[in-house]
């Protein structure tokens, strides 16, 4: 059973990609996924 992408998890992964890249997350990375992955988890989607 898989576990569910988090939005505390998410953040943590965000920062560390803004950390390592200049303050930037870039587009299609694997933050930039557990981002989305969060948000449809939670039903909070664009």
């Amino acid at each position: 059973m898989a576990i569910k992408m988090t939005p505390e998890a998410a953040a943590r992964i965000q920062s560390a990609t803004a950390k390592s890249n200049g303050g930037t997350v870039p587009k299609g990375s694997f933050s930039s996924r557990a981002s989305s992955a969060a948000a449809k988890n939670t039903g909070k989607t664009k």
